[in-house]
C-alpha cells in the first residue's frame, strides 16, 4: 500500500512549481524559474521513427503512468467510415499477435476467410438493383460469414490483454476517442516498465482486429445508449451537424448508425496504417522512472516500429457562419437550450479570453448567468459554458447549455441568456471577476497537476497540440495577460446573432384525447311536447 504522504507529495510539488508570489509574477523572468525548475526533471527522447516521449522524474512513490496520444480522431474520417476512430480505440484492447490467441497462425488463417466472406456478403447487401434484392442469395453469405465467424471465435482467449495488465497492478486502464486525438493511459508500478513498453509497443505495431464484427455491434449498442436514447445526446449532435456546413467537425465521433452497420475490417485495417504513424504519436510517463535506463527501453522496443510519413493535413476550412442557424427537437424529455458561437481553436491568442468569459459566466454560483437565471430569476435549474465542442485542435464551437425550470419556456431562458451576453460586449468586467478567474484557473491547473496520470496527460496534450509541452506552464502568462478590453473585443466579435446556432428540445405534450360523441337527443313520444 502506498502511504498516504506519498499521494500528497505529487500534488505538493505541482504547488511548488505554481506558487509564484503576485509580487514574483512582475518580476521579468521570475515565472521562469519553477519551469526551469520542472524541465530538470523532464526528458524528451524521439526514436529514430518520430515517436516522441516525454519523460519525468517523480520518485515520490515506486508507480508511474502514461498517457499516449494519437494524432487521430474522427476529423481524418471521410464519409462512409464515420466511428473508424473510435473502432480501433476498441481494438486496441483486443491484444496483440501474442497476446489474446491460442494459435496467431490458426487465427489469422480463420480471420482471413471471415473478412473475404463479410465482403461478399457486403457487395450483395449493398449491391444497386434494378429488381427486387436478392434476399435469398444475401442471406445464404451472410449465414456463411456467420458460421466462420463462429470458427474464429474458437481461437480467442478473452479478455487477455486486460487480465495481464490487471495482474501487473495496473489502474486506470482504458482509452478515450475525440474529434481531434485518442488517448491511451493507465498506471502501473514502477517495476513493470518492461511489460509497458511491450505491449503499448506491441498493439500499435502489428495490431490484431480480431472480434472486430462482435465489437462493432457493441459500438453500435453505445450509439443507442449515448446518442439516439439520450435526448441532449441527440440535441447535442443535431447542434454540431448544423453548426458545421463544410468542416468534418459535423461527423460524430461515434460514427452514423449506416456507417457503423457497414464499416468492415479491411477498413480498419487502412485507417490504421494511415494514421497510427510513430511521428503521430506522442507519449508522456511521469513517476518513478529512470530516463538513462528507461530510453534503450523505449528505443528497442517503439523504435522496431517501421516509419511512415504523417498522413496529410485536413484542407477544408469551415468558412464563416454568414447568418443564425436554429435547430428544434420534440421530445418527451424535459426541455434543454443550447446556444453555441463559432470562435478559434486553442492555439489562438484569444483563447485565454474565451477561458475569462466562461468563469465570468458560469464559473460558481456568484456567476453571471447562475445568478441571472438560476438564483435571481428561476428561470433554469443549471447553467454551464464551455469551449471545445465538439473538439479544440481547429475552430470549435463555444457553448451555452441550460436546463429550464418546470413551466418555464426555452423562449425566456434564451432572452435571458441574450441579455447577459450583450451586457458582456457592452460593459467591462469587473475586476474582481477577473481575479476570481485567475484564482480559479491557477486551482484547476494545480489539480490537473496533482496526480501522475493527470500531469501525463497534459504533457501529452499540449506536445500534441502546441508542439511543446512547456505551453502547460504558461498557460498562467496568459490568463494574467487578459484584460477587460480583450473580454469585451473578444465578445462583441464572437458572441453576435449572425455566429449562432441554437438547439432547443421542446417537451412534446401528450395528444389531446378524442372528444366524446355527442349523445342524440331522445326522439320526443308522441303526443309529447318537444323543448322549445
Amino acid at each position: 500500500m502506498v502511504p498516504a504522504q506519498a499521494l500528497a507529495a505529487p500534488l505538493a510539488f505541482a504547488a511548488a512549481l505554481l506558487a509564484v508570489s503576485p509580487a514574483a509574477a512582475q518580476v521579468p523572468g521570475a515565472g521562469s524559474r519553477e519551469l526551469q525548475a520542472f524541465a530538470a526533471r523532464t526528458t524528451v527522447h524521439v526514436t529514430a521513427n518520430g515517436w516522441t516521449f516525454i519523460l519525468v522524474e517523480r520518485p515520490v512513490a515506486p508507480v508511474f503512468s502514461f498517457c499516449t496520444i494519437a494524432d487521430v480522431g474522427s476529423v481524418q474520417e471521410v464519409p462512409g467510415i464515420t466511428g473508424l476512430a473510435h473502432m480501433f480505440e476498441h481494438m486496441a484492447f483486443k491484444g496483440t499477435e501474442k497476446i489474446g490467441t491460442r494459435d496467431p497462425v490458426g487465427e489469422k488463417r480463420a480471420m482471413d476467410a471471415l473478412e473475404e466472406a463479410y465482403q461478399a456478403y457486403q457487395r450483395a447487401r449493398l449491391a444497386p438493383r434494378t429488381k427486387a434484392p436478392a434476399t435469398e442469395e444475401v442471406a445464404r453469405l451472410f449465414a456463411r460469414f456467420k458460421h466462420l465467424e463462429a470458427e474464429a471465435e474458437r481461437f480467442v482467449v478473452k479478455n487477455e490483454l486486460d487480465q495481464i495488465l490487471s495482474e501487473a497492478g495496473a489502474v486506470g486502464v482504458n482509452a478515450t476517442t475525440g474529434a481531434d486525438d485518442t488517448r491511451y493511459f493507465y498506471s502501473l508500478p514502477a517495476n513493470q516498465i518492461e511489460l509497458f513498453a511491450a505491449i503499448e509497443s506491441d498493439r500499435f505495431w502489428h495490431p490484431v482486429f480480431r472480434e472486430f464484427y462482435e465489437e462493432r455491434d457493441v459500438v453500435q449498442e453505445e450509439r443507442r445508449m449515448r446518442i439516439d436514447g439520450e435526448p441532449l445526446g441527440r440535441l447535442s449532435e443535431l447542434l454540431v451537424e448544423t453548426a458545421f456546413a463544410a468542416h468534418p467537425y459535423h461527423q460524430p465521433t461515434i460514427g452514423y448508425v449506416s456507417d457503423l452497420e457497414s464499416i468492415t475490417r479491411t477498413d480498419a485495417e487502412a485507417f490504421f496504417r494511415t494514421h497510427y504513424v510513430p511521428a503521430s504519436m506522442v507519449t508522456a510517463i511521469v513517476g518513478d522512472v529512470h530516463p538513462r535506463t528507461l530510453i534503450p527501453l523505449l528505443d528497442e522496443r517503439f523504435g522496431r516500429i517501421p516509419a511512415r510519413p504523417p498522413a496529410p493535413p485536413l484542407r477544408t476550412v469551415e468558412p464563416p457562419q454568414a447568418a443564425a442557424k436554429r435547430v428544434t427537437l420534440v421530445d418527451p424529455a424535459q426541455p434543454q437550450v443550447i446556444v453555441s458561437y463559432h470562435r478559434p481553436a486553442i492555439t489562438d491568442p484569444d483563447d485565454a479570453v474565451f477561458e475569462a468569459i466562461d468563469d465570468v459566466l458560469t464559473g460558481g454560483r456568484t456567476s453571471r448567468l447562475y445568478r441571472a437565471l438560476v438564483r435571481d430569476q428561476k428561470l433554469a435549474v443549471e447553467v454551464e459554458s464551455f469551449s471545445g465542442m465538439p473538439g479544440e485542435k481547429y475552430p470549435n464551437l463555444w457553448t451555452v447549455l441550460a436546463a429550464p425550470a418546470i413551466g418555464v419556456s426555452p423562449e425566456q431562458v434564451l432572452a435571458a441568456i441574450d441579455a447577459e451576453l450583450e451586457r458582456l460586449a457592452r460593459e467591462d468586467v469587473a475586476d474582481a471577476e477577473l481575479a476570481k478567474f485567475r484564482a480559479r484557473a491557477r486551482a484547476a491547473l494545480l489539480r490537473a497537476l496533482g496526480s501522475n496520470q493527470g500531469l501525463a496527460t497534459a504533457l501529452a496534450h499540449y506536445q500534441m497540440l502546441r508542439g511543446d509541452w512547456r505551453e502547460l506552464f504558461r498557460e498562467l502568462d496568459r490568463f494574467d495577460r487578459v484584460t477587460k478590453a480583450d473580454v469585451r473585443r473578444v465578445a462583441a466579435a464572437a458572441l453576435r446573432p449572425g455566429n449562432r446556432t441554437v438547439a432547443i428540445l421542446v417537451t412534446q405534450t401528450a395528444p389531446a384525447a378524442p372528444a366524446a360523441p355527442p349523445v342524440p337527443a331522445a326522439p320526443s313520444s308522441p303526443g309529447s311536447r318537444g323543448d322549445r
